[in-house]
């Protein structure tokens, strides 16, 4: 066998394993392009600038957690205690949609919008009067409506609360 033969499957070997790790680095991304050069030219007098960055960020952000719901009192127009929370319900994409609130051995739905929460004291108000609240349907507490999510029902138990479900507010927004 020739010298010339030996050697080309070697040769070979190495061509192709030349060619895959160039393929390799083809893949690679770009290097990112170098900081811009600082500024070379010098103020004719000395001052001083001093330049701060900030992020936005609302006053009243804080973790809220179930524990900090479950539990809370519940009090209407005037302070008259209802119950507490004893129950959340979420809707589909992990927002409350409904606290259940225990009033006297039953359960009442209220709307998350319609409870204003004071997070500290642990009590959220509900915007109705007395009056009002007696004509919110109850359940017993093994026996919550299974159509909490039906155009319908959410209607009439947030009218009560007087307020609108977050579909019905979006279209409204949308509609402007």
């Amino acid at each position: 066998m020739s010298r010339a033969n030996r050697f080309a499957p070697a040769a070979l070997s190495c061509c192709v394993a030349l060619a895959g790790a160039g393929f390799c680095f083809a893949q690679r991304p770009a290097p990112p392009p170098p900081p811009p050069p600082p500024a070379t030219a010098a103020p004719a007098t000395r001052t001083t600038t001093e330049t701060r960055t900030t992020t936005a960020e609302p006053a009243n952000l804080r973790t809220m957690r179930a524990k900090d719901v479950l539990g809370s009192k519940i009090s209407l127009k005037g302070g008259i205690a209802i119950g507490t929370v004893d129950d959340i319900i979420f809707d589909d994409d992990g927002g409350i949609d409904y606290l259940v609130v225990m009033n006297e051995g039953k359960d009442v739905l209220v709307p998350w919008e319609a409870a204003k929460f004071d997070f500290g004291s642990r009590v959220a108000t509900v915007d109705i009067t007395q009056d009002q609240f007696k004509q919110v349907p109850t359940y017993a507490p093994t026996e919550l409506p299974a159509n909490v999510y039906e155009p319908a029902f959410q209607t009439k138990i947030y009218g009560y609360y007087n307020v609108k479900p977050r579909q019905d507010r979006r279209i409204e927004r949308r509609d402007r």
